[in-house]
This record gives C-alpha cells, structure tokens and sequence, in this order.
C-alpha cells in the first residue's frame, strides 16, 4: 500500500491518493484548478493506477472542490455521510459567499455509515463516524498499517474548527476523545491540514485534549 498526499488550493487542503495492487481511491479531493487537476491525473497515470474510490471524508468547499474533475474524469460516484449531505447540496451558494470558484460537485452519491469498510486492493478502510467540524463527518481507518485518514477532526497539536455553520463543539470533543482517542497511540494521523501526527501523541501534547 503507498499513500499520496497533495497540498491543494488557498485552504492548504491535503488530499491523499491510496493505492494498493494497482487500484486507488481519492479520498477528499481538493484540486480547484487546471494545474492541480493535473498533477493527480499525471500521478494516477504514471503509476498505471485504477481508481476505484471517490470518498469525502466531510463537505466543505475545500474538500470537495475537484469532486466534479475525479468523478467524471473516472466515472465514480462520490461516497459520504448522508448528514453532510446539506452541506453538499448548498456547496455551490457557499462558493459564492466565499467569492471562490466551484466546479458543481455532482449530487449522485453513495452514502456510507459508521463501521462500513471499503476495500482496495489488498488492503481495507473501516469507517468511523466522528461529527462536529461537519455534521457527516466520517474517518477511514487502516488497522493493519494502523493509518487513519482524520479529515479536519484532529491536527497535530490543533483540532478542527466548530465556528462554522453545523459544527458543533462537544460533538467534535466526544468524537475525539470517545473514538480516536480509544484508539492504539502508534496509529498515525494523515490529516486534512498540515503534517501528519499520532493519536498517542495528540493524547499527551495537543493543548486542546491533553491528557495527563
């Protein structure tokens, strides 16, 4: 299994690339322009890689913003949380309050709920519902080489942000603390923002959640 992170758009939005046997998902998707659009596609086809996956871990405009690009580009349809499904519906009339560009995300989804587990290649991701930066807000989780794909939950030494509209401070604080932080310390965070960290690490120095 490789993982592929790209830093894309104003937002600084990591969005990874996941591939194993040959077969690949991009999860969050953030190219917002013709550049970035490409440096996925060059990357997919240097590699001889399928895609299989187009999944959100939540949907704010700079996670889904190359939803449009992935999805026809390689006939997917985008899977997510049904809450965050308001959040997607309205992504467009967002756009335009943040004066920013949006190609329209497409509104054929699947949805997926907590426990789920999607399966790529020889590998497989379990989903964990963990609301409050978004509503819909979902993990994926890679036990075996003990990765988590965080999204906006939890940054190193940060955690997302709940001044937004449908966040929620103390949902944010139970998922993390009654979900990712019941997890095992070495698994490593890829977060939706910034470097990667780890959940033992965030237990014992992140200044939101330390715990003593």
């Amino acid at each position: 299994m490789k993982i592929k992170k790209f830093t894309f758009n104003s937002f600084q939005e990591n969005t990874y690339l996941i591939h194993s046997n040959k077969e690949c998902m991009i999860i969050d998707p953030g190219c917002n322009s013709i550049e970035e659009e490409n440096l996925i596609k060059t990357y997919i086809e240097e590699n001889q890689l399928i895609p299989k996956e187009l999944i959100n871990t939540h949907c704010h405009l700079d996670h889904i913003f190359g939803n449009n690009f992935i999805a026809n580009t390689y006939n997917l349809i985008p899977k997510m949380h049904e809450k965050d499904l308001p959040l997607l519906n309205k992504a467009v009339d967002i756009a335009k309050l943040y004066n920013v560009s949006l190609n329209p995300p497409p509104l054929n989804v699947k949805t997926i709920c907590e426990n789920d587990v999607i399966s790529l290649g020889n590998t497989s991701w379990e989903v964990i519902f963990t609301p409050g930066h978004a509503p819909g807000h979902i993990c994926l989780i890679n036990h075996a080489n003990k990765k988590i794909i965080s999204g906006d939950v939890l940054f190193l030494m940060s955690i997302g942000r709940t001044d937004l509209p449908l966040c929620n401070h103390e949902d944010l604080m139970n998922s993390i603390k009654n979900k990712l932080f019941k997890l095992d310390d070495e698994i490593e965070v890829l977060c939706g923002h910034g470097e990667n960290t780890s959940i033992g690490f965030e237990k014992q120095n992140n200044p939101f959640l330390k715990i003593n």
